[in-house]
């Protein structure tokens, strides 16, 4: 019964965050794309850039609509799906929480209506002010949410205290500055940009292989294809950062994402290519590139990536240690002024997570046998096959952006995007392609902290609410029609508009204007005698 509560509450999480990303990084990164624009418009004063702003702006507003609707659930779901998770970290999500929507989404709602409704109510300056705010307020909500993911990863800053049985800030300063963090918010915030510059790309060549609007297509693809090389740049730079973060905090996630069994000797070998079986606990084929590993996880040619093997054993020790530590606050739960057991929850209280792992197996768990203990510790040990493939699929897609808008950035100095029609088709169907990388990227990091809802603090199955298995089937199938409406909805907006094009709210586009402007200037036809 309890599983079954906690893999509905799962599931229900993970549809409902999957569903709400497909947004989250096109808001992010056309909202950059649309400051970039606007500043060329006001550097120039040329029309057709500020036609690029409004149109790209109506795509951007829809996107921006949808994830406000989708991210709402959410945090609701925090109290009505996972009350003691909201209970045990309460005192450090709830600043995080606030702090985002107060230096965020406030923001960002406020000037989203300025840039719609202020086009000719403010000077063009102020009007790029906006803008900018618009996109300060997108990356800054990114920041809050990834700070407060990134400390689920790296539990720092805050300390359990036996008496109220929760998790209590006591350094704000240290969750910010979080290496964790830091890293995943630069690595998922480039990863949006590189999101928003498909799109834009995508588009683009869509219009000129239909050889519609071209000077509008080739403009956007042209600053689609010079910011998109950068971000894309960017995130393999920064995904770097972010596993050798990973090396410090969170060695099992790192050793299943790389099928790492046994430890070896420094530096460790990379495996491109492996088939890992989780029952036999080896890899059954492997194509290993020497050194690569150990140069990327750890920067050196010293030090070693340890196994998944030896990591249990580690972990084995940890439970042992967590037991200790259980014993004690039973015993200052009976009497806070023991001193005995204060002394063992300080030296050991942060390993009591690894004990609250036997919950899954006994409730008495300072009886737990050898075998359950075992057992136990095998249980950090993620899905290795989904975690090697998933990150591998997202490394490659991107390095085939990086080598798309490579490309794309070659023609546009050439000045010739518009006269290769294979680069154009392959340029349209990589549109869904970040979307995929992204979805994986979130796969990776939080199927592979599990069994951990906070990393070696408080096991996953043990923060769900005391709800029926019923209850919970009810919301999920309240959220997939929901969200299937909503998504159908997206769809027929977006494709209405971009299928009008920009002439669908401008009344005319530049083209046409070219054609009106060429009549108006040619000679009349002279009647022939």
């Amino acid at each position: 019964m309890i599983e079954s509560v906690v893999d509905l509450s799962r599931l229900q999480f993970a549809i409902t965050a999957l569903y709400h990303f497909l947004f989250v990084p096109l808001t992010i990164g056309l909202s950059v794309l649309l400051v970039i624009m606007e500043t060329v418009y006001v550097m120039t004063g040329r029309v057709i850039w500020k036609d690029m702003v409004k149109f790209w702006g109506v795509l951007f507003g829809i996107n921006f609509a949808m994830g406000v609707a989708t991210g709402i659930t959410m945090e609701f779901q925090f109290g009505t799906n996972w009350a003691y998770f909201s209970h045990y970290v309460g005192d450090v999500f709830g600043a995080l929480l606030a702090m985002e929507g107060l230096m965020a989404f406030f923001l960002e709602a406020t000037f989203v209506g300025l840039f719609f409704f202020g086009w000719d109510r403010l000077s063009k300056v102020g009007h790029l002010f906006v803008t900018a705010m618009v996109a300060l307020g997108s990356n800054f909500s990114a920041l809050w949410i990834l700070i407060a993911n990134g400390w689920m990863q790296n539990p720092v800053g805050a300390e359990f205290n036996p008496e109220t049985m929760r998790m209590e800030l006591t350094d704000f300063y240290a969750v910010l500055f979080n290496d964790i963090a830091q890293a995943k918010f630069v690595h998922t915030v480039s990863a949006s940009y590189v999101t928003g510059a498909i799109f834009v790309l995508a588009i683009s060549a869509f219009y000129l292989r239909k050889d519609r609007h071209r000077e509008f297509a080739k403009r956007s693809m042209t600053v689609a294809a010079s910011f998109g090389l950068a971000s894309a740049l960017s995130v393999v730079l920064l995904g770097d950062e972010s596993g050798y973060a990973a090396t410090e905090h969170q060695r099992m996630k790192l050793a299943a994402i790389e099928a790492e069994w046994e430890t070896h000797p420094a530096p460790a070998g990379f495996n491109v290519f492996a088939i890992p079986d989780m029952e036999a606990r080896k890899n059954t084929y492997e194509v290993k590139v020497p050194y690569v590993l150990g140069l990327i996880a750890t920067r050196s040619l010293s030090k070693e990536v340890p196994g998944i093997f030896d990591l249990v054993k580690g972990a084995e020790a940890n439970v042992h240690r967590g037991l200790r530590a259980y014993g004690a606050l039973q015993e200052l739960r009976k009497n806070r002024k023991d001193k005995a057991a204060a002394k063992i929850m300080k030296e050991d209280g942060k390993f009591l997570g690894y004990a609250l792992l036997l919950k899954k197996y006994r409730p008495d768990i300072e009886n737990a046998t050898a075998k359950q203990i075992e057992a136990v510790t095998w249980d950090t040990v993620p899905n290795v096959p989904v975690l090697f493939w998933s990150f591998r699929i997202m490394v490659a897609l991107g390095m085939f952006f990086i080598l798309l808008f490579g490309i794309a950035f070659f023609l546009a100095a050439r000045r010739t995007l518009d006269k290769h029609r294979i680069f154009l088709w392959v340029a349209f169907l990589s549109l869904p392609l970040p979307w995929i990388a992204a979805e994986l990227g979130w796969v990776v990091a939080e199927y592979g902290r599990q069994p951990w809802i906070i990393e070696g603090i408080l096991p996953t199955f043990l923060g769900v609410s005391n709800v029926e298995s019923s209850q919970l089937i009810f919301s999920i199938a309240g959220f997939v029609i929901f969200y299937t409406a909503l998504a159908v909805v997206d769809v027929y907006l977006m494709t209405k508009y971009i299928r009008r094009g920009p002439d669908s709210y401008l009344g005319h586009n530049t083209d046409e204007r070219a054609k009106v402007v060429r009549k108006l200037v040619e000679p009349a036809p002279q009647p022939a005698e």
